[in-house]
């Protein structure tokens, strides 16, 4: 089977949540701001995730766009191990034309993460423009788990008007503090931009 054989389809992230935890190294999506969600599919099976969503990191929008509207993050992508040569790179190119076709979002934002061997290949191949590194970062680790540091400080408002941590937010604090979690420390990551427009 030919990857031209494969099925791209814009989807729900309830459709490919529980793969992209399987497959993905992160191993979650919690926390994304959510704006697109893809899978690719071979003979009815699903092999691919892709999430785009927000970006990550508060205010970075303004270093690519006019508007927060502007720009959003390819956030998460894989596909299991058995696909062809070029199966990415023809999952991206499917995805940024069905974005160009439509929304109004004029660039792609993605980060290649150095400290588990990566370096954009895929992000090269599909003409994404290699514009310089990230600072280094810190990330919690909950077992198998990875989460940005910002994680425990996410919150949301209640019913009565009061702020709160969300309740995973909360967990993961709480598991810092009795020693469930960790920081790690990790190397700067690859920034990719892809302009739509």
């Amino acid at each position: 089977m030919s990857v031209r054989d494969f099925v791209v389809e814009h989807c729900e992230l309830s459709d490919i949540k529980d793969f992209v935890e399987t497959h993905h190294y992160s191993h979650n999506v919690n926390g994304l701001r959510l704006g697109h969600c893809f899978r690719l599919l071979r003979d009815g099976e699903l092999i691919g995730g892709m999430i785009y969503g927000k970006l990550a990191m508060a205010n970075a929008w303004k270093k690519y766009g006019d508007n927060e509207d502007d720009v959003i993050e390819l956030r998460r992508l894989v596909c299991v191990d058995d696909t062809p040569k070029n199966t990415e790179s023809y999952f991206i190119g499917h995805t940024l034309r069905w974005l160009r076709k439509n929304t109004d979002i004029k660039t792609i934002v993605s980060y290649a993460d150095a400290h588990y061997g990566h370096e954009g290949v895929i992000y090269k191949a599909t003409n994404f423009e290699h514009i310089g590194m990230t600072a280094k970062t810190k990330i919690i680790k909950v077992g198998d788990k990875s989460y940005h540091d910002k994680t425990i400080r996410t919150y949301y408002t209640n019913a009565e008007g009061v702020r709160k941590l969300k309740p995973y937010a909360q967990k993961i604090k709480d598991m810092l503090e009795s020693g469930e979690a960790y920081y790690e420390n990790r190397p700067p990551k690859h920034i990719y931009k892809f302009n739509l427009m």
